[in-house]
């Protein structure tokens, strides 16, 4: 399609009332019960829903916090190819848009037509750009806001739904489709979002695969009993980093994507693919100083909204007439449009307002039953094409749209209270506060050492003066002592000195009678004199010693009185602060305690959730155990008995005797339904165990019977699994190394061939050597019936690139080239069904740069074989032949080899003269790009 288109006009979303809006005229009180649950009541009345609402999740509206959204429908107009142009060149288009007036006319006829409304119409000329903003940005936007939404491309295979919902446009961003732009969009506003995750799924042959893990295959629908809401638990799912990050996921999942050509589409998706982006955030709100913060409900529980957004590319539906499936392509098809006929019976129920909804017909169906009559808002785009040839598929497409535009949906925002927040947010606070605790206590234990130290010193100081104090007092007494000797002593010879003078006085008043002795009374006057003077000085320094001692002492005492006052006061206050201390731990133990109380109540409050929720999913394991339950009774069997039974019921006429009758059959249903009833009861009477057991009977007629069986179970899809677990592959291998039945060899190869169909049966094919086994039958043998089934079984698995080494080291891929020497046309159909399917796997290899090197075939001559065997081939060969050639020819290093010979030159040819516009493009695409071939052909041209 073009894609410089330019953008004419703007579409108009819904508009929506935000949440907490002044205009929202109801209110509704909440009230929180005892498992953390809470119920809304409003002043208005509420819209009755489909489906109830989670437990702890919030709705809002217009009025009463929800509002209903009608499907949004547009359509868009393919441009023509070139078979359009070639095979309507004197017709005109059955379409006529009228874009200004949003209309649609489709033409009966010359004189007829009928004309249709719808939401938008896209001319062909409409650029992706428009297409997104006018479909999928109003739902990504209300997606980001808190709602579901869903874009889905419903149309006739080969009109564009994939190129407008899942093109990547790596070289060309103005190509890129609604996936892309939806994810650069919401990753735009990831600054606001808590997470953006997604997750890829493909719906094939009605089992779910993941994308992204192709290792997990029919993933289980699990439906919530209490809300109805559907969930795919074991899809893998991917946190996106950045827009990078997602091109890269959305490349692995399309290059796992299955696809296939028909004759209506090179690529036509087999496939339904399922984009789903999970988002959450948390709503913000401003406190009192205007900053953000995170919105609490009124008992400050963290609320947080979940949304997410379903990107659907269905696979288009198709009339087996003109797309020209056969085969494994038929069964296909048939999954596909039964899928999709679902869907269409669901759309009209919902647009009827009938009052059951036939959402569990299918798997798809029950994906969308949230989308369309659910809470989800719903863009739908319809792809349709302007040839006339296809008349009855657009109007069943825009049929299929106007039904659509009648249903409507009651758009709900769902809040939950973040539970897991809320509790890491306490186990923080507890941890922060045991810290906290413990900080504390550690603060007070050293505070109270160094109260204790310095009491300790304290006393210590107390005790060193007091003991200095008391020494000091001994001392003093001591020198008192001496002293008050001393005084004693001086008294003493004083009194003496008295005695002495008294003596000496009565010695005067004797010589007073002498005249002769004047003299000598002078001198004893004086010396008295003296003596009393001395006296006197010694008794005035005893009186000042003694009272020098005692104020000194009495100083010492009152310091050490103001030291002890000091240190008594220190303790009290040591002591206070003890109490302190002491009275604000407690407080905090108390604090933790009931922190610790509010964190069980949660954890309690999650296990009951937990447990209840436990109970319901085992209740209804239970009760599909029990519907699943059969009443067979086990009778008794013999061999005797199934050979006759298997005899009356497996004839020569019987369609059983081909392997492959299923797949290759054209038959109605009518006829089909006796073969396959005749199937169904003998598997219900013997059971799978008993049959392939017969595969090792000694009755070479018994063992005909049961293998051919085994190889019309084997067509079904739903029986392969069985067989392999009961051991079916390998009783089959053992019959083709052992027996020497040129029936059971070619009935056994054919069943082979049918378990090679299905990518797990091939790895253990290959696995138990079954390759080489098939290999050395198609040496051996010469009968073509046999050699078509050999060769069919080795072409399945060359569909598998993972098996190519293996294949050639088994000898496969040479055992398939040398069935070309018989000349049978089947068996040369199968064989270039094979090389095809080896080429294209191999190109696909090399095209995304993990294959490198001269192809495997080149080594076998296949080229020269493919151009010598160009003509006098069947049309399906002949496609098959050209497919291989273009797929080879995308290796550069193939590139010598098609110059030389001549390969280029029928490359060339193909370019212009493939019955196939298809093989015409994708040669002419593999000669632009590959310089070697461009030069050789500028060189020719010179």
């Amino acid at each position: 399609m073009a894609s410089n288109y330019a953008v004419q006009s703007s579409f108009r979303s819904e508009k929506q009332v935000p949440h907490g809006s002044p205009s929202s005229s109801s209110s509704y009180v909440r009230s929180v019960g005892g498992h953390g649950h809470f119920s809304v009541r409003a002043s208005s009345k509420i819209p009755a829903s489909r489906r109830p609402v989670t437990p702890n999740s919030r709705l809002h509206s217009d009025n009463d916090e929800s509002e209903t959204g009608r499907v949004r429908v547009a359509v868009r107009l393919r441009p023509r190819t070139a078979d359009d142009l070639i095979a309507d060149a004197d017709f005109a288009d059955c379409v006529e848009l009228q874009p200004e007036l949003k209309r649609l006319k489709l033409r009966k006829n010359n004189w007829n037509s009928e004309s249709y409304r719808f939401d938008e119409v896209f001319t062909e000329s409409a650029s992706q750009r428009r297409v997104y903003e006018v479909v999928a940005k109003p739902v990504v936007e209300s997606v980001l806001n808190g709602y579901n939404g869903t874009v889905m491309a419903y149309g006739q295979t080969g009109t564009g739904k994939t190129y407008t919902v899942g093109r990547l446009g790596k070289d060309d961003a103005s190509e890129r489709g609604i996936m892309v732009r939806a994810l650069e969009h919401i990753l735009f506003h990831g600054s606001v979002l808590d997470s953006v995750e997604v997750s890829y799924l493909q719906l094939y042959l009605e089992s779910i695969q993941d994308l992204l893990a192709p290792e997990k295959s029919n993933i289980t629908i699990v439906e919530d009993p209490k809300t109805g809401e559907v969930a795919l638990p074991g899809a893998t799912i991917i946190q996106i980093r950045n827009l990078e990050h997602f091109l890269q996921l959305l490349e692995i999942g399309e290059g796992n994507r299955h696809a296939a050509n028909t004759k209506l589409n090179t690529e036509s998706s087999r496939s339904h693919a399922i984009l789903t982006v999970y988002i959450r955030r948390s709503p913000h709100g401003k406190d009192k100083d205007g900053n953000l913060s995170k919105e609490k409900d009124t008992d400050g529980i963290p609320i947080v909204l979940k949304s997410k957004l379903l990107i659907v590319d269905l696979a288009g539906s198709e009339r087996l007439d003109k797309s020209g499936s056969e085969g494994h392509l038929l069964e296909e098809a048939k999954f596909i449009n039964r899928s999709l006929s679902s869907l269409g019976k669901c759309i009209n129920a919902l647009a009827q307002k009938s009052p059951h909804i036939p959402f569990r017909d299918s798997k798809l169906t029950r994906i969308l039953c949230d989308s369309f009559g659910g809470s989800a808002r719903t863009s739908l785009i319809v792809t349709i094409g302007p040839s006339s040839r296809y008349h009855a598929e657009t109007t069943s497409t825009i049929m299929f749209g106007q039904r659509a535009m009648k249903i409507v949906n009651m758009i709900k925002l769902k809040e939950e209270f973040d539970y897991e927040s809320l509790c890491r947010k306490l186990e923080n606070q507890v941890d922060h506060l045991t810290a906290e605790i413990d900080k504390q206590q550690k603060l007070r234990d050293d505070d109270k050492a160094q109260m204790e130290r310095m009491l300790r010193e304290t006393q210590n100081s107390f005790l060193e003066k007091e003991e200095i104090l008391v020494t000091r007092s001994e001392f003093l007494e001591k020198e008192n002592t001496r002293l008050e000797l001393e005084m004693k002593n001086v008294l003493t010879e004083l009194n003496h000195q008295k005695d002495y003078s008294a003596l000496m006085c009565d010695e005067v008043a004797r010589l007073d009678s002498k005249t002769e002795i004047s003299t000598y009374q002078q001198a004893l006057a004086d010396t008295t004199q003296l003596y009393e003077k001395k006296r006197a000085e010694l008794t005035k320094q005893h009186e000042d010693n003694q009272k020098s001692i005692q104020m000194e002492g009495q100083k010492e005492i009152d310091i050490l009185r103001l030291k002890f006052q000091e240190m008594n006061q220190l303790h009290g206050t040591t002591i206070s602060d003890l109490q302190y201390l002491t009275t604000q731990y407690e407080d905090l133990v108390s604090e933790k305690a009931k922190l610790g109380e509010e964190l069980n109540d949660v954890r309690q409050k999650l296990l009951v959730e937990q447990k209840q929720r436990k109970v319901t999913e085992n209740e209804m394991v239970n009760l599909k155990k029990i519907i699943a339950e059969n009443d067979n009774n086990d009778e008794c069997f013999n061999v005797q008995d199934m050979k006759s039974y298997m005899k009356e019921n497996i004839g020569k006429g019987s369609a059983f005797g081909n392997p492959l009758s299923v797949s290759k059959s054209n038959q109605s249903k009518e006829q089909c339904c006796g073969p396959r009833a005749a199937i169904a009861k003998i598997c219900e009477e013997v059971g799978f165990g008993k049959i392939l057991g017969l595969l090792s009977s000694e009755d070479s007629d018994v063992q005909i019977q049961a293998v051919k069986l085994v190889a019309n179970l084997a067509a079904e899809d739903i029986n392969q699994a069985k067989i392999v677990e009961e051991g079916g592959l390998d009783a089959l291998l053992r019959l083709l190394q052992s027996s020497q039945n040129t029936t059971i060899i070619r009935v056994a190869s054919g069943a082979i061939a049918n378990l090679a169909m299905n990518e797990l049966n091939q790895g253990l094919i290959m696995s138990k050597r079954g390759a080489q086994l098939l290999a050395n039958i198609g040496v051996k043998t010469d009968d073509p019936q046999t050699l078509r089934m050999v060769a069919g079984a080795l072409a399945n698995l060359c569909g598998n690139e993972n098996l190519h080494v293996m294949l050639k080291e088994d000898g496969g891929i040479q055992a398939l080239l040398q069935m070309l020497k018989l000349g049978n046309s089947d068996v040369i159909a199968q064989v270039a069904r094979g090389i095809a399917n080896f080429a294209k796997c191999e190109s696909r290899g090399i095209l995304k740069g993990y294959k490198k090197g001269r192809s495997l075939l080149m080594e076998y001559g296949v080229l020269s074989w493919l151009i010598s065997n160009k003509t006098n081939i069947s049309s399906s060969t002949q496609r098959h032949l050209e497919l291989c050639l273009c797929h080879l020819a995308q290796n550069e290093d193939n590139a010598q080899d098609f110059v030389s010979s001549g390969g280029l030159k029928e490359l060339i040819r193909i370019s212009s003269e493939s019955s196939r516009e298809d093989i015409r493009n994708l040669a002419k695409k593999t000669l632009r790009m590959n310089p070697a071939f461009r030069a050789e052909m500028h060189t020719e041209l010179l």
